[in-house]
């Protein structure tokens, strides 16, 4: 099979697979890193493979899948390391804070964060999720349809829910 006929290229992957494992280590550096990224063309590849429209070009159109899955790898990558950057430094209180916040402030928001762990825990599976992924995350309704496999209307919906369910278990804690 040459790159430049029409084909499936879910079916075209194996072929590929070598050189464009070799490509992406070479820019992540990580074999972990690629087999993420691999499992994300995979799917793109069986996406496209589900909507039974060939490829003409199988090589470059999974390269720059390839190219395209590396970059939302990385941009993700970099969103988790600024959150726990954020989280590590809120967790070391700086010189102005210990002067300015008193111990029943922090005692207060260190019950408020407690509480709100609480309520996550007693909520389903999935709407867990959805919070997590569209709060911790930042992933917007459209990311999130794509990674749960639902439509974005879905998505804004069983937030809505989600968010009036923790509500509810968040007043609970109060009283």
């Amino acid at each position: 099979m040459t790159t430049s006929a029409v084909c499936d290229p879910l079916e075209a992957l194996p072929e590929h697979d070598a050189w464009l494992r070799t490509t992406l280590l070479a820019r992540l550096g990580n074999r972990d890193e690629v087999e993420e990224v691999m499992q994300e063309v995979a799917v793109a590849a069986a996406n496209q493979s589900a909507k039974a429209e060939p490829v003409e070009r199988v090589g470059p159109w999974l390269y720059r899948v390839a190219m395209r899955q590396m970059m939302l790898f990385r941009r993700k990558a970099g969103r988790r390391k600024k959150l726990l950057n954020n989280v590590a430094q809120a967790r070391q209180p700086t010189e102005v804070d210990r002067h300015s916040r008193s111990p029943v402030d922090f005692l207060v928001s260190q019950e408020r964060q407690q509480e709100v762990r609480q309520a996550l825990h007693k909520m389903s599976e999935r709407d867990r999720q959805l919070l997590l992924l569209k709060y911790v995350e930042g992933m917007s309704y459209g990311q999130i349809a794509a990674q749960v496999g639902v439509t974005a209307s879905s998505v804004q919906s069983r937030l809505h829910r989600a968010r009036g369910l923790l509500r509810k278990e968040l007043a609970v804690a109060e009283r």
